[in-house]
């Protein structure tokens, strides 16, 4: 046998190292090992529609959920600022997995279902946030999610109105978006401001003046 030569293979590697120097284990997410910076961090990086947009920067997962959790905000004013935290962080999971396409997932089929979801349910503890989230509060954050994703599909990403129509919600009456995507550092940052107010207003965090602008 040369020198070196294992007899069995080892388990693979089933965490990932973050630069915060949390090991997140993927089978097995624990709240304790996500942290904000972190999910910032990956979701400016993960450019939305696979990276095929114009402009000199991707729309990235982190901008989309600034401006889904805004579009929440629009359709209900009263919004509690805890699910307006949820909308914020409804595709968190996507620092880790990164931002697979409709039809993708769709192809993948259920585990990846149920791997996002044990995910989600960590990153919801990790906050503060309920577990499960009520379904009026799912349908508004999807009603957001799809709203963003028209202007995202007529303004970056080659989509003419009536086609994008046919894929995705209008956007609720009165609410206007002009799209100009941002670095990934400016997007980084804009997240972790948006978590922070978002998160002493829920009453997560320590006060200050600026939690309770949550608009």
């Amino acid at each position: 046998m040369r020198k070196g030569l294992r007899l069995s293979a080892q388990e693979p590697r089933a965490w990932q190292r973050m630069l915060s120097g949390r090991r997140l284990d993927l089978l097995d997410p624990s709240p304790m090992d996500i942290e904000i910076e972190d999910i910032a961090h990956g979701l400016a990086r993960v450019a939305r529609w696979n990276g095929q947009t114009i402009g000199e920067h991707a729309f990235s997962v982190a901008q989309h959920s600034v401006v889904v959790e805004e579009i929440c905000a629009h359709i209900q004013p009263d919004l509690e600022p805890k699910w307006r935290l949820a909308a914020l962080l409804h595709d968190a999971s996507e620092y880790v997995i990164g931002d697979m396409i409709s039809p993708f997932k769709a192809a993948l089929g259920l585990d990846y279902k149920k791997f996002e979801e044990r995910l989600e349910t960590a990153i919801h503890i990790r906050f503060g946030i309920p577990a499960k989230t009520p379904l009026a509060v799912k349908k508004l954050i999807k009603q957001a999610d799809r709203a963003c994703a028209f202007f995202e599909a007529t303004q970056l990403a080659g989509f003419n109105h009536r086609e994008a129509l046919e894929f995705f919600d209008a956007p609720p009456a009165g609410y206007e978006l002009i799209i100009e995507p941002l670095s990934a550092a400016q997007a980084q940052s804009r997240y972790i401001q948006r978590y922070h107010v978002l998160s002493e207003a829920a009453g997560f965090a320590s006060p200050s003046d600026a939690a309770f602008d949550t608009e």
